[in-house]
């Protein structure tokens, strides 16, 4: 009798020790998800961004240094990136969320681009991207956010320290204060 209550009392340990390890990987794999769907909407807007520039250029010359800015800022995303500099291209990345800003200020100052409906609709996507990167950025915090408060918890984090592939350190995504107050005063103008 004894020795059923402890092979019993085993079985539970080893269910719970699984049953949190897989846990714990899936919000892993979750934060990955969410690092990635961060990445497609960024490759968007680089993409429609581009585009944009296309049919501006033939109505201003404020867009060559905004392209160069542009794509000078995204090779320094993406080398931060590779490089596994999380900080260093969140920054570059806020830096394109700035130019795209101020860009809207720059379309109020041509009525016949204003006017054309490529312009139109290629802003129209960029707002939609950022609304979608703004969501996935969220969606990357919340999911840090969890997996840190179960791994923090008290018996995951004995499971943590037995397995170190569990603990991992996943940066959160933030803005600095210059990009959250030009966000703040963002207006949507056409």
């Amino acid at each position: 009798m004894d020795s059923l209550i402890i092979v019993a009392v085993i079985v539970v340990v080893l269910v719970y020790v699984v049953a949190t390890y897989n846990r714990l990987i899936s919000l892993i794999e979750t934060i990955r998800n969410n690092q990635k769907q961060i990445d497609i909407q960024l490759d968007r807007r680089y993409k429609v961004f581009q585009s944009l520039i296309e049919v501006v250029k033939k109505y201003m010359d404020y867009e060559q240094s905004t392209l160069k800015d542009v794509v000078a800022l995204r090779n320094q995303a993406q080398t931060a990136k590779t490089q596994g500099d999380s900080v260093g291209m969140m920054q570059a990345e806020n830096k394109i969320s700035s130019i795209l800003s101020g860009l809207q200020v720059v379309f109020e100052q041509y009525p016949d681009l204003k006017a054309n409906q490529n312009a139109l609709q290629l802003q129209e996507e960029i707002v939609n991207t950022e609304n979608k990167l703004a969501f996935s950025k969220q969606a990357l915090n919340d999911s840090i956010e969890r997996y840190n408060a179960l791994k923090k918890s008290f018996f995951q984090s004995l499971l943590v320290k037995l397995f170190t592939n569990l603990n991992q350190d996943f940066p959160y995504w933030q803005l600095d204060a210059a990009s959250v107050q030009q966000q703040e005063n963002y207006t949507v103008k056409f």
